[in-house]
């Protein structure tokens, strides 16, 4: 005897419902694995090397007004010195007279000693796929790849720094905009995810060590290299706080705050993300 059609869809349906079960609990146990497997097969390949190579002809290259390189700027361990310098940074730096992180401290040298600008030292600080290239961009990806497998190491010796991570501790937990959430709200707790991008808790020793010791990174999904500032700046759109201003004193705050905390681990950037 052959089986009705409402039957037969309620047969189908039974069997969806199952599948669907299995697929979730499958799902929930696996797809951090599976992405973590995806990221890895890609950094193989990572493009942010192009950017890594780009930024490092523009560091030798003699440019701006006064036609000098960057060979003269100090990122904290003399005039020129890349090898293992972000891995201590945010630093004070007494020529400037402030707590820097380094895309701040690029911009500093780029005006201080080769005369740009500071309009012109900012525009495009962001890149925009194959539409726009960066130029600070590819000067991070440069340096920070001269950091890669040094251990973070962010001294809280000097008392600028030491305000600066206290500030960026507030800014870290406080709450609002419009949707009242804080850095916390994201970040704050094990197990947290939106979509399939698990969100690390950066109040752990851990957690904080691998979010930062990643990043900048070449993100897949956008063909683009980021920076930590564009992070701050897009989790602060996200917050729907007003907007972040590029290389300012809350930035830099909790640059520090969080750089501190992934002191000891090393330093595996230009990383890859989806």
């Amino acid at each position: 005897m052959k089986t009705s059609r409402g039957h037969r869809a309620a047969r189908f349906a039974m069997a969806a419902f199952v599948v669907a079960l299995a697929a979730t609990a499958f799902g929930q146990s696996n797809t951090a694995d599976e992405i973590a497997k995806y990221r890895a097969a890609l950094q193989d390949g990572n493009p942010a090397e192009l950017w890594e190579a780009r930024g490092e002809a523009m560091w030798k290259e003699p440019r701006g007004p006064a036609k000098v390189s960057l060979a003269k700027c100090d990122l904290g361990l003399g005039p020129g010195v890349v090898k293992g310098a972000y891995a201590q940074m945010p630093r004070y730096f007494a020529d400037a007279g402030r707590v820097m992180d380094l895309e701040s401290r690029l911009l500093w040298c780029m005006t201080a000693q080769q005369g740009t600008s500071d309009a012109d030292a900012r525009k495009g600080l962001f890149g925009n796929g194959n539409e726009r290239k960066s130029d600070m961009e590819a000067l991070v990806a440069y340096v920070t790849s001269e950091s890669r497998g040094t251990k973070m190491n962010v001294a809280l010796d000097d008392p600028h720094v030491r305000e600066m991570y206290a500030l960026g501790e507030k800014m870290f937990y406080f709450r609002g905009g419009t949707h009242d959430f804080s850095c916390a709200t994201c970040h704050g707790e094990d197990a947290k995810r939106i979509r399939l991008q698990d969100l690390p808790n950066l109040t752990t020793k851990e957690g904080a060590q691998k979010a930062y010791t990643t990043w900048p990174a070449y993100r897949v999904s956008q063909g683009e290299l980021r920076t930590f500032q564009w992070r701050l700046y897009d989790c602060f759109r996200q917050q729907r706080f007003p907007e972040l201003v590029y290389g300012s004193d809350a930035s830099i705050a909790l640059t520090t705050f969080l750089a501190r905390n992934a002191n000891g681990a090393a330093f595996d950037a230009p990383a890859i993300k989806r």
